[in-house]
């Protein structure tokens, strides 16, 4: 007598999950030095999740480094990698770099996933499971304040996580539900009786063929003396599953762009149903005032410490007219 057979696929395989980001409580210390309240290899992992997120990081970073005035001291290539690793981690380091007579030759970024405060406030980096540690004094952190603790800088986008990873979510079951081919969205009933085992064993075998490469495949079923309703396909959510598709992309969309504050028509996201954006001008200048100018001002810190302006921006007009 035939069995019942149901073919399943593989669980989607999400870039991190909840565990991950929250790895600890606050800043603990062990021994050495502070260890980051929120784990930089997860955010790390994260900026590829999701495709607003990144996007937006990365505009931001781009907007920052286009807008810097290279210095001797600090190059734009140099800039950028500080401004890329403050918008990821909430936190970017600079190594002031002294020659021997104790003159600044130049500022240079260390990796802050990398990059660990000890007990005295001064910095060490990890490299292949050893510390290095730099002189005291040597390097400053420029920080994106946290509520909890004064050591590390979180940044700002944290709350929208949950949403970027349930849009990744979204999108790998998508790929899943297409490269499975049949979906597992259906189940073929037959009450016609075949003239042998050996032609459900072959309905049986065109069926699990149709899954990956073979998908989309007719398939062809000969039955003498079947009746109306004798072979009936019926699906199971298929419909559902597609409108909740759209809906969990866009509702997810809305809350990483918010959490970063950039309106949607600087990253080319195209507005449904012929609404319109607004003014892509009028937006980039009021993004610029209101996002990117405190940004700058953050980095403008720097200075202070070094003693001399490194750190200098052509304003959102200048850029224009140059």
């Amino acid at each position: 007598m035939s069995k019942i057979e149901a073919f399943t696929f593989g669980d989607p395989v999400p870039v991190l999950d909840q565990r991950d980001f929250w790895g600890y409580l606050h800043s603990a210390f062990n021994g050495r030095w502070y260890a980051p309240p929120i784990s930089p290899d997860a955010l790390a992992r994260a900026l590829t999740s999701n495709p607003h997120h990144q996007s937006a990081i990365g505009y931001k970073a781009n907007l920052l480094a286009s807008h810097f005035i290279p210095h001797k001291l600090l190059s734009r290539q140099d800039f950028k990698r500080l401004a890329l690793d403050f918008l990821v981690f909430g936190n970017a380091y600079a190594e002031r770099r002294t020659s021997r007579l104790g003159n600044v030759t130049a500022l240079k970024p260390t990796l802050a996933r990398w990059t660990r405060i000890k007990k005295d406030g001064n910095a060490l980096m990890l490299i292949d499971g050893q510390e290095h540690e730099f002189p005291d004094g040597a390097v400053f952190q420029v920080m994106e304040p946290d509520i909890n603790q004064e050591i590390y800088g979180v940044p700002g986008y944290i709350g929208a996580m949950q949403s970027a990873l349930l849009n990744e979510a979204a999108t790998l079951f998508r790929r899943k539900y297409y490269l499975n081919g049949s979906h597992a969205g259906f189940i073929l009933y037959m009450t016609d009786a075949a003239d042998n085992q050996e032609d459900v064993d072959a309905i049986r075998q065109a069926l699990k063929d149709s899954k990956g490469p073979g998908n989309f495949r007719n398939l062809f079923m000969y039955a003498p003396n079947g009746k109306k309703d004798g072979l009936q396909l019926i699906p199971i959510s298929e419909v559902a599953a597609k409108d909740e598709f759209f809906n969990m992309k866009n509702v997810t969309r809305d809350d990483v762009l918010a959490a970063h504050r950039v309106p949607p028509q600087l990253l080319g996201i195209v507005p449904l149903n012929g609404s319109s954006f607004g003014s892509v001008a009028d937006a980039a200048g009021i993004f610029f005032q209101n996002e990117i100018r405190p940004l700058m001002t953050a980095f403008e810190a720097i200075n202070e410490w070094v003693g001399k302006e490194v750190v200098r921006f052509r304003l959102y007009d200048e850029a224009k007219k140059s």
